[in-house]
């Protein structure tokens, strides 16, 4: 079984910046992906953006597309995600998972903690 562990959260003013890292402890199957979700109070848990294990590709939904980059480091065995130009309504806790090939939370079967971002000023 593989296990996630989040780190990089915090509280920020709107306009700033936060990288989020997912440590990744044991093997992931090629075909998924490593995913990143959040999940605001009150709020169902949405996707944000995913890297693929196969070939690194990556997908962000819309509303995060050109302030957030997915990275990733092999050597570490980490994936990344770059908030950049951060809003309030990106207040949440952040959970990365893997074991499914999108950003439907039902397909992925191990999660990490999360963490928690705040936006605020």
């Amino acid at each position: 079984q593989v296990q996630l562990v989040e780190s990089g959260g915090g509280l920020v003013q709107p306009g700033g910046s936060l990288r989020l890292s997912c440590a990744i402890f044991g093997f992931t199957l090629d075909y998924s992906v490593i995913a990143w979700f959040r999940q605001a109070p009150g709020k169902e848990r949405e996707g944000v953006s995913f890297i693929s294990n196969a070939d690194s590709s990556t997908y962000y939904e819309d509303f995060v597309k050109g302030r957030f980059t997915i990275s990733r480091d092999i050597a570490k065995n980490t994936v990344y995600l770059q908030m950049n130009s951060l809003k309030p309504e990106d207040t949440a806790v952040y959970y990365c998972a893997t074991g499914g090939r999108g950003l439907l939370p039902r397909e992925h079967d191990s999660w990490g903690q999360g963490t928690q971002v705040t936006v605020s000023a």
